[in-house]
């Protein structure tokens, strides 16, 4: 028996009888594109709802958002749900854009999708964070995962971009293209 056929087999020694399980970075394209579509909807539908809280906020003029001596907390606030929707959105784009680029290498889209889902978590959870405890008018300890979470959002792009090498589009799919002869 090779040794792929032993990685492969059950307990009970018989080839193949076992699901093979693919390691995370060689997922098939579906997988990631499902994941990003999940994760992006359900963050938009967090930091909206975010937005509405903050809005509500402003509208019962919450002194400890509204005072002056809270800008910072408004401030950092105001920074987690712009950068939480706006990575919730990138994450769409990223899945669509997935699923243009099949033969992009595996271990380089998945380390863009990691990169960019932790980018999405730690970029508004900084802020977020931040703005609990304000410090004099500096914002909390919570707001040193923002530049963590720039520098992977930065290789997430960067791979991406680079990934697009590999964009193909499916002409029997293309809008206003002929499907053959009729």
């Amino acid at each position: 028996m090779s040794l792929s056929g032993v990685l492969k087999s059950s307990p009970t020694g018989e080839p193949g009888a076992a699901r093979s399980r693919k390691p995370r970075y060689e997922e098939d394209a579906a997988v990631v594109v499902r994941r990003h579509l999940r994760f992006g909807w359900w963050s938009l539908l967090l930091f909206l709802t975010l937005g509405i809280v903050l809005e509500a906020l402003h509208g019962f003029k919450v002194g400890a958002y509204l005072n002056l001596s809270n800008s910072t907390r408004r401030l950092m606030w105001t920074l987690a749900h712009a950068h939480g929707t706006l990575l919730a959105l990138v994450q769409l784009v990223f899945a669509i854009t997935v699923r243009v680029t099949p033969n992009w290498p595996t271990g380089q889209r998945a380390l863009a999708s990691a990169a960019l889902r932790s980018a999405a978590i730690l970029m508004p959870a900084g802020f977020f964070l931040g703005g609990l405890t304000i410090y004099g008018g500096d914002p909390g300890l919570g707001i040193v995962l923002v530049p963590v979470g720039a520098v992977l959002l930065f290789l997430a792009v960067l791979l991406t971009a680079l990934g697009l090498k590999h964009f193909e589009i499916d002409a029997k799919n293309t809008p206003g293209k002929s499907k053959g002869p009729r």
